[in-house]
């Protein structure tokens, strides 16, 4: 049986005026589509340059949003306490100082710490309705710092509770449990217990105590924690009868004294009377 061999048909060589043509064809286009071309480099080159100014200039704000930050914060915390006057001063020099990071570089990494600081300082000052409103504000602005947004409420809380409105820190503290990843809920539990004792409510005080116990044992209030349980328990339990006193010793009736022994034998006679002489 014979077998045919294929042999590959040999493809003809590119016509040299065919390939100069295509090349003509491409020039043409590219003419064509100039102006196009042009437009679209232009637009990348300066979207490029938007993007890189914009990068710049939130470097060069965060650089200066940080200067300033660090120097509030030198006012803020090196305030010295044997001198309430310069302390005030100071306290003012920071307010100001991080209001300034706040208006000028809200974008700014470190504009959510300013604005913690600055409602705290507002607290120290006495400006208290001032330092509450900076709180909610950083509720607004950055409620998805859950790490910091359980601190900015519990300072909240402390600010209603120094007005005296006790309801509002409470509806402060509990909005704290309902943060989740919220790092003092220990220490809001803790507060809560020490609300109930001040209302003479000592089975929620138990209750928030014994919760901090059982879901954070390695909490550092845990122990004092223990020891107010045990307190409230034993003032929970009813006082014991106190034990009858024993009667008092009578004393000792007197015996009464024994009469008189009768005086024995008679009277002696009246003596005689003497003779008259004669």
């Amino acid at each position: 049986m014979s077998y045919r061999i294929r042999v590959p048909a040999k493809d003809d060589p590119l016509d040299e005026a065919h390939l100069i043509s295509g090349v003509d064809r491409f020039l043409h286009v590219l003419q064509e589509q100039r102006r196009a071309l042009l437009v679209g480099v232009g637009v990348v080159l300066v979207a490029g340059a938007v993007v890189a100014g914009v990068i710049w200039y939130d470097y060069q704000s965060t650089l200066k949003a940080r200067e300033l930050d660090q120097e509030a914060t030198l006012h803020y915390l090196n305030r010295p306490a044997d001198d309430p006057k310069k302390s005030q001063e100071h306290l003012t020099q920071a307010i100001n100082l991080y209001q300034q990071v706040i208006d000028q570089y809200p974008r700014s990494p470190v504009a959510p710490v300013a604005l913690f600081h600055l409602g705290n300082a507002q607290v120290l000052v006495n400006q208290v309705d001032a330092g509450i409103e900076t709180y909610k504000r950083f509720m607004l602005l950055y409620s998805s710092n859950t790490s910091l947004l359980g601190l900015v409420q519990q300072r909240m809380a402390y600010a209603y509770l120094a007005k005296g409105d006790r309801d509002q820190a409470v509806k402060a503290f509990t909005g704290i449990l309902e943060i989740p990843g919220a790092l003092n809920k220990d220490h809001v539990l803790f507060e809560l217990a020490k609300i109930e004792e001040s209302q003479s409510r000592p089975e929620g005080a138990v209750a928030h105590y014994q919760d901090l116990m059982k879901n954070y044992p390695n909490s550092p209030f845990t122990s004092e924690a223990a020891v107010r349980v045990k307190v409230l328990e034993v003032k929970k339990a009813p006082e014991s009868p106190a034990a009858a006193p024993p009667p008092a010793a009578s004393a000792p009736v007197p015996k009464p004294e024994p009469a008189a022994k009768a005086k024995s034998g008679k009277a002696s006679a009246p003596a005689a009377k003497k003779k008259p002489q004669e």
